[in-house]
């Protein structure tokens, strides 16, 4: 098997490792009640944007859709960044609320162990960087659409 071939193969399951990503997130923040909010709504449309891009990319693996893909991966960790930091927001808002006289210092390190847990968006931006990663020296990005 040649250099490019198995490339080729390592760049396919790690465009299906991201889209298999975009597809159970949503199964978990919907079995979990992540859907109350209209906040909450945000990581379900970046899954659909993720597996739209990434579906594009697998079967027509163009300048185009590559650059679709980068953009839409940015957003998707950016979005996942935008959760992590909503989720520690609810958790110090919360200790704050039960115990309203503690130190500071104490309230931020009980909001880092809180009900909301601060690494599960993190999947998204985990997502992303290997649907980029798998992008990195494509050889469509070479020639033009």
């Amino acid at each position: 098997m040649t250099a490019e071939r198995i490339v080729q193969r390592l760049r396919l399951i790690m465009l299906l490792a991201a889209g298999s990503m975009f597809v159970v997130t949503p199964v978990e923040l919907w079995l979990q009640g992540h859907y109350r909010e209209t906040a909450q709504f945000i990581p379900f449309v970046l899954c659909v944007l993720g597996i739209l891009t990434v579906v594009a990319v697998v079967f027509r693996p163009r300048r185009g859709t590559i650059r679709a893909l980068r953009g839409v991966m940015i957003l998707v960790a950016l979005g996942s960044l935008l959760g992590i930091g909503l989720h520690l927001y609810n958790n110090f808002q919360f200790e704050l609320d039960i115990r309203p006289s503690a130190a500071a210092g104490d309230v931020a390190v009980a909001a880092l162990t809180g009900a909301n847990p601060l690494l599960a968006p993190g999947i998204l931006a985990f997502a992303a960087l290997l649907a980029i990663a798998a992008t990195y020296y494509h050889p469509a990005l070479a020639g033009t659409d």
